[in-house]
């Protein structure tokens, strides 16, 4: 074998031994603002349609000054990954009659968000 095959068979191994890149994880940002910064708003600007999910990880639902569904404001709820992932993969099953309608079905991109929203504190 000659040295340049060598050093291409050494290259492709590596290349294909390699764990998945960033790159093929969802920007959690990014899928926020494409998905959900629409109706939620931040400290800087508020949305009247959907609450402002700064901080939103480890709180209570329904705990910020907002007009809550009654349905959410009755859950119990404590936002945690779990309880973000069940609501954000079906918000009217996760709580019947919740007025959040939009849904996240990708697990990637629902991965992305949840470690968005929780780094926003």
């Amino acid at each position: 074998m000659t040295f340049r095959r060598s050093i291409i068979v050494v290259v492709a191994s590596t290349l294909f031994a390699m764990p998945a890149v960033a790159a093929d994880k969802p920007d959690g940002e990014a899928v926020f603002r494409q998905r959900c910064q629409s109706c939620h708003g931040t400290p800087q600007r508020p949305s009247p349609l959907g609450p402002n999910l700064t901080g939103v990880v480890g709180r209570k639902a329904a705990a910020t000054p907002f007009a809550y569904s009654p349905a959410l404001k009755a859950s119990g709820l404590t936002w945690n990954r779990a309880t973000l992932d069940r609501f954000l993969t079906a918000p009217g099953r996760a709580v019947p009659g919740t007025r959040m309608v939009i849904s996240l079905t990708d697990p990637a991109q629902r991965a992305a968000v949840l470690d968005y929203l929780a780094s926003r504190r």
